[in-house]
């Protein structure tokens, strides 16, 4: 299949499983009391948190499955040690919110929500490793099928549990946990692709890959998907009515994030195309200074508008019980902007092979969001609007600042080897 056609049919996958996600958590929103939607949401941000920690592990095993295709083999044992290196991961995050403290502060006593959390998260690494297999294979078609069959399976049960009469917060989650076991539609085409007779690399380099990567992801989820549960355990407390209110609003300001999900499948190609020559590089660095530029005027004016009519916007959509303030919905689209635009200017680091810059922007990103929520004076409503503002403008100015830095020595290097000298 073409670039082209892979990349729009992936795009169209990744889309409508967003559409999906974003639906059932209105219609959750909808259902639930804000008390409890505030419960949920923390359920959902942790375990699409481990989610996305967990996604670098489909790209390993993709790039496992490329580099078997392109030698006429198969796959062997490195897929299989990197799934178990990234389940052993997972069944440790996983037990920490069964943890009585911690359980009170996540989920309000309800263990069966770390339980879901658990096993769910355990069919997470099996559904990224299948991911991978099959977009190594460049089997576009069924790999954009378990995108879509993955965010289909949860509304479709939650509109059953609802019609049944079992509308609760728990049902629900159990709903929102199936989705992650889509993959076992599509583990019999993936598995043909192992041969584990197959040697690879020893289980230490295969860890050490996997665990960087899963550092880096860990920390773009805490800012993302995994927020609310940050909020619940380094701001705790704080009027639940409210919180859910915050958490509705969210939901609506991170549709920037879901339109740029397709944009971000395409700027690493695209930057490695650019920067084959000196004139696409110079339309490279055109690109970033306008983007930048464009970039912070447009999450200006998406502020601006959020005050004006986010509230309302909010109430429209989750119903009159889901009250949030002008000023948290600004600062919230502010920083999903933000985000948006770092994710951006991650691909570009990654088309450069740059991936120690990814990772130190994001920790720039989480720690200060951290920090913001721990130590900013108010309310758990304030720190987090505030620290959702700090983080990702900080992480903003490091990524332009790494960004930057890397085009200079590229640039420095290029007319080092033009004079004739010798380049490191």
């Amino acid at each position: 299949m073409s670039g082209t056609k892979s990349v729009s049919k992936i795009g169209v996958a990744m889309l409508a499983g967003s559409i999906l996600g974003y639906v059932l958590t209105v219609a959750v929103g909808r259902i639930l009391s804000p008390a409890e939607y505030t419960t949920f949401m923390t359920f959902w941000g942790l375990l699409f948190g481990v989610g996305s920690a967990l996604s670098p592990l489909e790209q390993e095993v993709a790039r496992l499955s490329a580099e078997a295709q392109v030698k006429q083999g198969k796959v062997g044992v490195d897929v299989v040690r990197a799934f178990s290196v990234a389940t052993v991961v997972v069944v440790v995050v996983g037990l920490i919110p069964l943890i009585p403290a911690v359980n009170a502060k996540l989920f309000a006593g309800h263990y069966e929500l770390g339980v879901i959390v658990l096993v769910a998260g355990i069919a997470f690494a099996a559904q990224f490793a299948v991911r991978g297999l099959l977009i190594g294979r460049d089997e576009v078609t069924s790999y954009s099928w378990l995108l879509v069959t993955e965010a289909a399976i949860r509304p479709v049960v939650v509109g059953v549990l609802v019609a049944v009469g079992l509308g609760q917060m728990v049902p629900f989650g159990v709903a929102v946990g199936l989705g992650s076991f889509a993959w076992l539609l599509f583990v019999r085409r993936a598995g043909r692709h192992i041969d584990r007779s197959v040697h690879g690399d020893d289980w230490g380099p295969v860890a050490r890959r996997v665990l960087t990567l899963l550092l880096g992801a860990a920390l773009t989820a805490s800012v993302i998907t995994g927020f609310p549960a940050m909020v619940a355990l380094l701001a705790p407390g704080g009027d639940s009515t409210k919180l859910g209110g915050f958490y509705a609003a969210l939901a609506v300001a991170r549709i920037p994030l879901l339109l740029f999900a397709a944009v971000q499948a395409l700027a690493v190609p695209m930057v490695v195309r650019l920067s084959a020559s000196d004139d696409g590089r110079r339309r490279l660095r055109q690109l970033l200074t306008l983007g930048a530029v464009g970039g912070l005027v447009l999450a200006a004016i998406a502020a601006g508008l959020a005050f004006l009519i986010g509230p309302w916007l909010v109430r429209l959509l989750y119903g009159h019980d889901y009250v949030v303030a002008g000023w948290a919905v600004a600062g919230l689209m502010w920083s999903a902007v933000l985000l948006a635009m770092i994710q951006l200017l991650a691909a570009v680091m990654v088309a450069g092979k740059r991936v120690d810059h990814v990772l130190s922007t994001w920790a720039v990103v989480a720690v200060s969001t951290a920090l913001t929520l721990a130590f900013w004076p108010g309310d758990p409503l304030l720190r987090a609007t505030v620290g959702l503002i700090v983080g990702p403008t900080f992480g903003l100015l490091v990524s332009l600042g790494l960004v930057s830095l890397a085009h200079r020595s590229s640039t420095d290097h290029e007319v080092a080897v033009d004079d004739g000298t010798t380049a490191r």
